[in-house]
C-alpha cells in the first residue's frame, strides 16, 4: 500500500474512532468517508477486510471488532438500523420471569422482521410510534436500549394479553399497570395476590 493510501486509511479509521461506534452499515461508511462511488467504497471495504481492519457481519454491515466479540443484543439492535430495543421474552427469560429460553432474541422496533446473524436468530416485533418512542421503563445501556422487567411484561401483554408468566412474584404488577397507562396500552386484568392474568 502506498504512503498516500496508508494515510487515507489511517484518517478513515481515525474518523471511526471519533464516533466511538463498533458497527457500521455501508451507507454510514460512505457518508463518514465521503466516498460517493459505490464501486470505490466496495473496493475500499474489501481491502480493509482482507487486512483485518474491518469484519463483515453480512453484506452491507461491518464491524471494527470480530463479530464473536460483539454482544448479541447490541448486534441485533444495530442490524435493524433504526430505533429499537431488547424486550419481551429475551428480557423476561434473562430475569427468570419465564423459564423457557426463547429461540430468538426478541426486539421491538417500527418493523416486523425475522433475521439471522451468525448463530443468533432475531425477531423484531412492530410497535406503533406512539408506543415505541415512549421511553418509560426502557433503560439505556452503553451500547443499546433494553426494557426493564415491567416494561417487557407490558410490551408482551400488548402483543398477547393471555401470555403465561412462570414466576409472577418477580413482577411488580402495580408498575406494569402504571406503565400500561402511561404508554397507552390497554390495561390487563390480573389477580392482585397471585399476579395471574384473568
Amino acid at each position: 500500500m502506498s504512503t498516500v493510501n496508508q494515510t487515507s486509511a489511517q484518517q478513515r479509521f481515525q474518523l471511526i474512532a471519533q464516533l466511538n461506534e463498533k458497527v457500521f452499515h455501508i451507507d454510514d461508511l460512505a457518508r463518514l468517508w465521503q466516498i460517493t462511488s459505490k464501486n470505490t467504497l466496495r473496493i475500499t471495504i474489501h481491502r480493509y477486510i482482507k487486512k483485518g481492519w474491518l469484519f463483515r457481519i453480512y453484506r452491507g454491515f461491518y464491524s471494527i471488532v470480530p463479530v464473536n466479540k460483539l454482544d448479541p443484543f447490541f448486534l441485533g439492535v444495530k442490524a435493524l438500523h433504526q430505533f429499537a430495543y431488547v424486550s419481551t421474552e429475551s428480557v423476561l427469560s434473562e430475569a427468570g420471569v419465564i423459564m423457557q429460553i426463547p429461540s430468538s432474541i426478541t426486539l421491538i422496533s417500527a418493523e416486523s422482521r425475522q433475521y439471522t446473524i451468525g448463530n443468533y436468530e432475531y425477531r423484531s416485533r412492530k410497535l406503533q410510534d406512539q408506543f415505541l418512542f415512549n421511553s418509560v421503563g426502557i433503560k439505556d445501556t452503553q451500547e443499546f436500549k433494553k426494557a426493564g422487567i415491567e416494561r417487557a411484561v407490558a410490551d408482551l401483554l400488548y402483543y398477547n394479553s393471555k401470555f403465561h408468566f412462570d414466576n409472577y412474584s418477580l413482577i411488580d404488577w402495580q408498575k406494569v399497570k402504571e406503565m400500561q397507562e402511561i404508554i397507552g396500552y390497554s390495561k390487563t386484568n390480573y389477580d392482585n395476590h397471585t399476579g395471574k392474568i384473568l
